[in-house]
């Protein structure tokens, strides 16, 4: 799942890993050049599908991994990116995407595995797997850990703006309800997040597979849509920060930015609880360069660029080592790197099958369009329209014949 950006804290370490880098991210089908040296140009691009935002690329002195990845191996990065998990799939699933990496969260993983979408990795062109902590090894979405290598994680919580929104009332969902912040209100733009607050304001499961209950979930969601100012994803960022808007549920990986820049903005984490996420580096099967692909699983796994990226984007390292060399600043927060007590109370998302995904995309298009009676009454007017077209045109037709006729 998601979106990021910077964090500064670690600015200090930047001289050292610099010296640092000279050691090569080895044993990667394509042998990584030291420091100082660029690898020979080999010809071959691979194209990389990310969430936006969501690598370090250079930006005020940090590392661009992009252009190390190149510059270490010869392989070039043709790098795109995507708003939700559901956008990703739709353009894979549909042939309408060449891709060598892709990077969808946990339940996305799961689906893709299970409709045959991704290649079985070949671990031993990936050796800095071994700095994976065992938490995140043999996930349930990935049992056997075959198809990903965990990228981030983090979790879902709540932004909101002190200016107006106490703290107080942001320990629960029930604020994005709120009618006195009504205009001021952001919401995922995406069916999976959107419904998992919902669920959890009802105290249902993530993962419930009783319709009763996602359809309660959709009649929230559809009482809540009068309030809300848009559907958005990474256009909370400048929502938040112009005040435009005053409360959005977002990753907890973007207080890396917007509470860092902005002294009016807090995270929290509402007591109903929220989704846990691992987001994760896969190959999809239609791959023509799954050995290039590999070793860029590879080099983001080392260590060193897993500490330079995960400190930039904000989001949590799935690597002791990496972790270990950050600023004490991010990894004793509560945000960051939330408390064992934060992570009992969160849940983890899973693939729930094709028949209730496609159920819960139609309860989504009925939420965005204003609920059930909202979407007959559209259908009604574009029947209408239709018949006064079909009208029209018969009209016309036997004007001309009639003319033709004098």
């Amino acid at each position: 799942m998601k979106q990021t950006k910077k964090c500064r804290a670690r600015r200090l370490g930047a001289a050292l890993l610099a010296l640092m880098l000279f050691v090569p991210v080895c044993a990667s089908p394509v042998q990584a050049e030291e420091t100082g040296k660029a690898a020979p140009d080999t010809g071959v691009v691979i194209n990389v599908y990310n969430w936006g935002e969501y690598i370090s690329n250079g930006v005020e002195g940090s590392m661009d991994v992009n252009a190390e990845f190149t510059r270490r191996t010869g392989i070039g990065v043709n790098y795109t990116t995507y708003d939700t998990n559901e956008a990703m799939y739709a353009k894979l699933a549909s042939g309408g995407g060449d891709y060598d990496i892709i990077v969808p969260s946990d339940y996305m993983v799961s689906r893709m595995i299970e409709e045959d979408m991704l290649a079985e990795l070949d671990f031993s062109n990936i050796p800095n797997f071994q700095y994976i902590d065992e938490t995140f090894r043999n996930p349930a979405y990935d049992p056997e850990n075959r198809y990903s290598v965990p990228y981030t994680w983090g979790l879902v919580g709540l932004f909101y703006n002190t200016d107006y929104v106490t703290k107080e009332e942001a320990q629960s969902w029930n604020v994005l309800w709120d009618e006195k912040y009504a205009g001021k209100i952001l919401m995922f733009d995406n069916s999976r997040d959107s419904f998992g607050i919902a669920m959890k304001l009802l105290g249902y499961s993530f993962n419930s597979t009783d319709l009763n209950e996602w359809q309660e979930a959709a009649d929230l969601l559809v009482q809540q849509a009068p309030l809300v100012q848009s559907y958005a994803m990474d256009q909370i960022f400048q929502k938040m920060e112009s005040g435009e808007a005053w409360i959005a549920p977002y990753y907890s990986g973007d207080a890396a930015i917007l509470i860092e820049e902005n002294d009016n903005i807090a995270f929290s984490v509402p007591k109903e609880g929220t989704n846990y996420f691992v987001d994760a580096l896969c190959i999809p099967k239609t791959s023509t360069h799954k050995a290039e692909a590999e070793a860029y699983i590879n080099f983001l796994c080392d260590p060193e660029i897993s500490y330079e990226n995960c400190s930039y984007i904000g989001y949590s390292t799935p690597e002791t080592a990496a972790k270990e060399m950050m600023d004490p600043s991010i990894t004793e927060s509560d945000v960051y790197y939330p408390s064992e007590e934060t992570l009992a109370n969160t849940e983890v998302y899973v693939n729930l099958g094709d028949d209730l995904n496609e159920t819960i995309d139609g309860l989504w298009a009925e939420v965005k369009m204003g609920g059930p009676g909202q979407v007959g009454e559209l259908i009604a007017i574009l029947v209408l329209f239709l018949a006064l077209y079909v009208g029209i045109v018969i009209h016309k037709r036997r004007r001309r014949k009639r003319e033709s006729a004098r």
